[in-house]
């Protein structure tokens, strides 16, 4: 089946869209500290509160979309994006806000599943892997960017960005209902839900296991980074929105512009493997820096390299799990957004107690976990496609 590039880019737009809604909200924290009178620790429940709603309700969704269809829920996932922009813009007391974080976990919840069946609806074996890995790159990038952009127009006022958001996922969601229709579902991807509600069991299998611990494990830095960058920027060296957004977006563009560059030329040389381990080592290294540099150009330096190797582990690790999961490519994602999730919950909320103890030790802390992560990498074998290919064929004859 041949893929509608116009239905593909909307559907990663969403998808955008919706990761966007977590991290916009990270540079004017240090302003909704202060008008709310709230602590770091209060911080990350209120960044995790979007991952934690997107984590329990992503499983019914799921079903869902099996039962009622892809773009009725893409479509509603987007329209309750919208009200929970809009209800963070408004809100003035912290349980509203907590809401609307609530809102939009459960709108990224209905949006994940419904694009991630659509584009399996859409695509065959051979052109998934790399729709997968475009839909993983529209994920990190909403997730990597929404700092920057939420800095820039917090100039304009502390709840633009959600307004913006707002309508944003308003406009995409009645482009859904013009642009795209359901698709019709192959028997292939039937198989593929079907074999896929008994792939919990398949977590622990070494070729995957690994592979979903060290997801976990760089979201948690990238996370425990990147949520509390703007209060420990604002509270060291007295940082504006601003100046959170070029540091951020710049840092963002930097690390997408060189993962284009480098990753097929370090992935042809080192093999996924070791460039996930490399980058690893890069994001620790960088994320403990962060903690001994002084001047602006410093932080600049480090918060642009830092993406380098977050932007190189993701697709390292998409194609890994791409390549050894065969017929189990729905598998591998539903699990890809599941560790992830997780690392978006403990990672701020972690990040937030350490964060009211000293605002060095989210840092270090996250410092010891991408370490953890390095030294997995060394006892983590390659799985070969050849033999990837006979256990799918063993199930199938089972």
């Amino acid at each position: 089946m041949k893929t509608n590039k116009l239905t593909l880019g909307l559907l990663l737009m969403n998808l955008f869209i919706a990761f966007l809604g977590i991290g916009l909200v990270i540079p004017v924290f240090p302003t909704l500290m202060n008008e709310l009178d709230i602590n770091g620790t209060t911080v990350g429940y209120l960044t995790a509160a979007f991952a934690i709603a997107q984590l329990i309700v992503s499983p019914f969704a799921g079903k869902a979309v099996d039962k009622w269809g892809r773009k009725i829920m893409i479509v509603l996932g987007l329209f309750i994006f919208g009200l929970a922009e809009l209800l963070f813009g408004l809100g003035k007391h912290l349980e509203v806000l907590f809401i609307s974080r609530i809102l939009g976990g459960v709108s990224a919840a209905f949006i994940m599943p419904g694009v991630t069946a659509y584009i399996a609806d859409i695509t065959n074996l051979e052109t998934r892997p790399k729709a997968l890995g475009y839909m993983s790159a529209a994920i990190s990038t909403g997730f990597i960017i929404g700092p920057g952009i939420g800095g820039f127009l917090a100039e304009f006022g502390t709840r633009t960005p959600f307004f913006f958001a707002g309508a944003l996922g308003t406009i995409a969601a009645i482009l859904t209902i013009i642009l795209i229709s359901e698709p019709e579902r192959t028997p292939e991807t039937s198989e593929q839900t079907t074999e896929s509600k008994n792939g919990f069991k398949r977590i622990l299998e070494p070729q995957y296991f690994v592979a979903f611990i060290l997801i976990f494990i760089a979201s948690f830095g990238l996370a425990a980074f990147e949520s509390f960058f703007s209060l420990f920027v604002d509270q060291k060296f007295k940082f504006t929105p601003s100046d959170i957004a070029i540091v951020i977006t710049g840092g963002a563009i930097f690390g997408a512009v060189s993962q284009v560059i480098l990753f097929d030329r370090l992935t042809k040389l080192w093999g996924e493997i070791k460039l996930i381990r490399y980058s690893l080592l890069l994001s620790a290294v960088l994320v403990f820096l962060m903690t001994v540099v002084h001047s602006y150009f410093y932080i600049l330096l480090v918060t642009f390299i830092v993406f380098v190797g977050f932007d190189l582990f993701r697709p390292a690790v998409t194609t890994y799990l791409s390549n050894i999961a065969g017929d189990e490519q729905g598998f591998v994602g539903g699990m890809n957004s599941m560790f992830t999730s997780l690392a978006n919950i403990s990672g701020p909320i972690l990040g937030g107690i350490l964060f009211d103890i000293d605002i060095d030790y989210p840092y270090y802390f996250a410092t010891v976990v991408l370490a953890l992560g390095i030294v997995l990498t060394l006892f983590w074998k390659q799985q070969s496609k050849s033999k990837s290919i006979n256990k799918v064929k063993a199930r199938v004859a089972n």
